[in-house]
Parts: structure tokens; C-alpha cells; sequence
């Protein structure tokens, strides 16, 4: 129990560093707008990297998940409902499953 409760602080310690250091050195340097602006797409970025190979290999074949991760896409650009969007997503996946498989 004791070598658990240090192994998790520890682990709290590693990754808190990590984290405010920057917050704490680089409190008083102004960036310029555009690393300013570069720096705002990087949670994004990450986002996207991380969910596209689950959204390939979410449904039994990937030609139906392509169809649906397109449909989202799609109504992402017109609208902004999250629940809309996600649910044309699967629909449009089954959708595909019934009529072309």
C-alpha cells in the first residue's frame, strides 16, 4: 500500500511539472498573433489525430464509416448542433450498411 500511494504521487509530480513550468517561465513573454493564432489549432490538431483511426475502424467495414464521418463533416460546415451532427454520422453509416452491404 505505501510503495502504491508513493508510486501515484510520483506519477502526480511528473506530470504536473510538465505543465506549469511553461505557465511559470513564460508568464511575461508576449507572443507574437501569429504563434499566438498557430498555437490555437494545436487542441484540435490533437483531437483530430486522435479520434480518425477509431472513426475507420468503428463500424464492420470502412467504406460505412468513411460515408458516415463524411456526412458529419458535411453538416459540421452548415451547422453547429453537435447532436445533429452525430446522429446524421450514424445514421448515414447504417444507412450505408443496409442499402450496399
Amino acid at each position: 500500500m505505501h510503495n502504491s500511494l508513493l508510486i501515484v504521487l510520483g506519477m502526480a509530480v511528473v506530470t504536473y511539472i510538465p505543465r506549469m513550468l511553461p505557465m511559470v517561465l513564460l508568464q511575461n513573454i508576449r507572443l507574437q498573433p501569429h504563434i499566438k493564432r498557430f498555437l490555437s489549432f494545436i487542441p484540435f490538431a490533437a483531437l483530430g489525430a486522435l479520434i480518425f483511426p477509431e472513426i475507420l475502424f468503428s463500424t464492420e467495414t470502412v467504406p460505412s464509416s468513411i460515408v458516415g464521418a463524411s456526412l458529419a463533416v458535411l453538416l459540421a460546415f452548415y451547422t453547429k448542433n453537435l447532436i445533429i451532427i452525430v446522429l446524421s454520422g450514424i445514421l448515414g453509416s447504417l444507412l450505408y450498411q443496409i442499402f450496399f452491404l
